[in-house]
Parts: C-alpha cells; structure tokens; sequence
C-alpha cells in the first residue's frame, strides 16, 4: 500500500515537473502574449483553481432573487451598459477586445459557463477572477448583490436571447462622443429635422456621456 502509494505521488510530481517544464519552453519560444492559446493542461488547471475559489458558502447556493421579467429586464441593462464590451450584448465574446485577452473572454452561452451554480456565477461577477481581466463588480453593498443576482438571471437567459432584445441593448451600450453624434444626427434625418443640435459644450453634440 505504501508502495503503491510512493509510485502515485512520484508520478504526479513527475507530470508536474513535465507540465512546468513544457509551459518554460512555450513560454522562452514565444514569450507571454496573449495570443497564444491556453494549453489544455493550463485551461485545466485554471477551471480547478476557479471552482475551488468559489467560497463554500456559495458553491451550491440558489439565486435568492426571484425570476422576474422585471429583473431580467434591469439585468439586461446593467450587461449591456456594464459587461458587453467584453463580453458582446450576445454574450458569446465575439467583440474587439474579447478574443485578446488571455484566456480570451468566454462564450457565456456554452456549457462550460451554463452548467456553474448560480452561486459560482455570483461570486465570478461580484469578486472577479484573478489575471484574466475579469473585474470584481462587488462592492459588499446589499444593492450590488442585487444587482449581481439580476445578472445572474439574464446570464441564463442568453442562450435564448432574442433579435429584438440584441436591438434594444445596442441602444443601451456606452458610445463615444461620435457614436452619439452619428445617433443624433440619423434620428434628425429620420424625422425630417436638419442641422446638428447644439449644446453648452460647443457644436454639433448631441447624447449623454458616460
């Protein structure tokens, strides 16, 4: 027993000096870019180490929020002004910045994502994951967990996420001052109305910032 035991720990320290040392040379051949694709043993580790960073206390929990279309609504919102220019209103990550990241920015539509508890899904989004981009939105307030809830509720939706609802949060995603412009300006057209509107900041502006 203690035999077979030696051999057990001594060929897991083996597959680990051989992992280590194939992760060394990919990383003197080509460096630390992010365009290189995760290895599998990389990708594995990675999803180990974010299911055992869940706090117990939330790994199996339920979403205390009721499923309301209120809440997917509000939920809706905070991803479309909050998540998709990561993420992209459809949640598939297909979006200028998503595929760079390292590991690049999931499918949130798959299984791989899908098949977490509500409570993993909260706790990615309230405390983030460490040197993958993902940012902590939590700030330990009653109202972020809501919020982070409500997110959680519209996550499971975008597997089913309709045309009309993509449309709507187009309108509801952060524009820069020209996309604002380009907005005004159309909608003028449109309605028949000519000449750029102006405002306290100088000419032709026209929209909120963020």
């Amino acid at each position: 027993m203690i035999r077979r035991r030696t051999k057990v720990i001594g060929l897991v320290l083996l597959l680990g000096l051989a992992t280590g040392a194939t992760m060394l040379a990919r990383t003197v051949r080509s460096g630390l870019s992010a365009h290189e694709e995760p290895p599998l043993v990389e990708v594995v580790l990675a999803r180990t180490l974010r299911r055992l960073a869940v706090p117990s206390d939330l790994r199996g929990r339920k979403n205390p929020v009721p499923f309301t279309s209120e809440v997917v609504a509000e939920g809706k919102a905070h991803f479309a002004d909050h998540c998709a220019s990561c993420h992209g209103n459809d949640g598939k990550g297909q979006t200028p910045m998503g595929p760079n990241f390292y590991p690049k920015v999931p499918d949130l539509t798959l299984p791989d994502t899908q098949s977490q508890s509500d409570g993993a899904l909260f706790a990615t989004i309230e405390n983030g994951i460490r040197l993958t981009g993902m940012p902590a939105w939590g700030n330990g307030t009653a109202e972020s967990a809501y919020g982070s809830w409500g997110l959680v509720h519209f996550i499971r939706h975008l597997p089913r996420i309709t045309p009309e609802e993509l449309a709507e949060m187009e309108q509801l995603n952060p524009k820069t001052r020209e996309e604002w412009e380009a907005m005004e300006q159309e909608k003028q057209f449109l309605e028949g109305q000519e000449g750029p509107v102006k405002s306290d900041e100088g000419p032709a502006v026209q929209g909120q910032h963020h």
